[in-house]
């Protein structure tokens, strides 16, 4: 590898592959985020020929709605065929650089091979959190758009969520930064523990590792809980400006609900992505660091 080992040098050194992957992510994504749109006038359709109302038929809105299906079947399908090979390739040239540097620093053969290890992350993030971030904020930013066509109170409505999130988030990487550098210093020393072969001390090892782990999980848990509190009002007055002060029909109602449900699940998986970046952020770090 030419770049440092961070996530800025390893996109730049991938960006090929790594442009492909996300792409796909992008369309599937798009496609799953219109499909409540397009399935509404379905449920329409259907009702009214149901009532002997229906003048345009059910098969035009019908074939729209299956043709987007079909193009987010298909493109997810392709990314979960074609990420595997590009992340694998990815990954080998990594540790590779993790020895190389780690020969050339001096470091010794326990500790490299735990740097090794823990490099995977990188991959972890490129071929499943960053696709996550792309998917939630493409249902995030969808969803607001997608209520502002019925009602643009309903998307104001939600959009005030992100102010308690943005300052959740501040907090969350404040607090969360020092304890995932507490865990990585303690799997850095993995296989020297074993090496010892003291089973009284693999076990506190493993044990203070577990304590740094509940110490993140916990303020991952409160600021779910947070977020949670927070989506359950905007749910109540989102369903009362929908149901009570304007005149949807039934296929408007379910598109609402869909799109009001893909904000409140998006936003729920903010904590986990967090957990994910504050950790990147310490390894980035940590394999640029010179011993001293």
């Amino acid at each position: 590898m030419k770049e440092s080992l961070s996530l800025s040098g390893i996109l730049r050194q991938f960006r090929g592959g790594i442009a492909l992957a996300l792409s796909l992510v992008v369309i599937e994504n798009v496609a799953w985020i219109i499909e409540p749109s397009v399935f509404g006038p379905v449920i329409d359709a259907l009702i009214e020929t149901a009532q002997g109302k229906g003048e345009g038929g059910v098969l035009a809105p019908l074939l729209v709605w299956v043709g987007v299906f079909a193009l987010n079947s298909g493109v997810g399908a392709t990314r979960r065929a074609v990420d595997p090979r590009i992340y694998l390739t990815i990954f080998s040239r990594i540790a590779a650089h993790v020895a190389e540097t780690s020969k050339r620093l001096g470091l010794p053969v326990t500790r490299t091979a735990a740097r090794a290890e823990l490099s995977r992350e990188f991959i972890t993030f490129f071929q499943y959190r960053m696709p996550e971030i792309i998917e939630q904020a493409i249902a995030i930013g969808g969803s607001l758009i997608g209520l502002a066509f019925f009602d643009y109170r309903l998307a104001l409505t939600c959009a005030v969520v992100t102010v308690p999130l943005a300052v959740a988030t501040v907090v969350y990487n404040r607090k969360v930064l020092p304890l995932q550098t507490e865990v990585h210093d303690g799997l850095e020393d993995i296989y020297s523990v074993f090496a010892a072969q003291d089973t009284a001390a693999i076990e506190e090892y493993y044990q203070r590792i577990a304590h740094g782990q509940q110490r993140i999980a916990r303020w991952g848990a409160g600021m779910f809980a947070l977020m949670r509190l927070v989506l359950l009002g905007i749910f109540l007055v989102v369903l009362f400006i929908a149901i009570d002060l304007d005149d949807f029909s039934t296929g408007n109602i379910y598109t609402i609900v869909a799109y009001l449900w893909t904000f409140a699940t998006s936003s729920e998986y903010v904590p986990e992505l967090m957990e994910s970046w504050t950790s990147l952020r310490d390894l980035s770090s940590r394999l640029r660091t010179e011993p001293a």
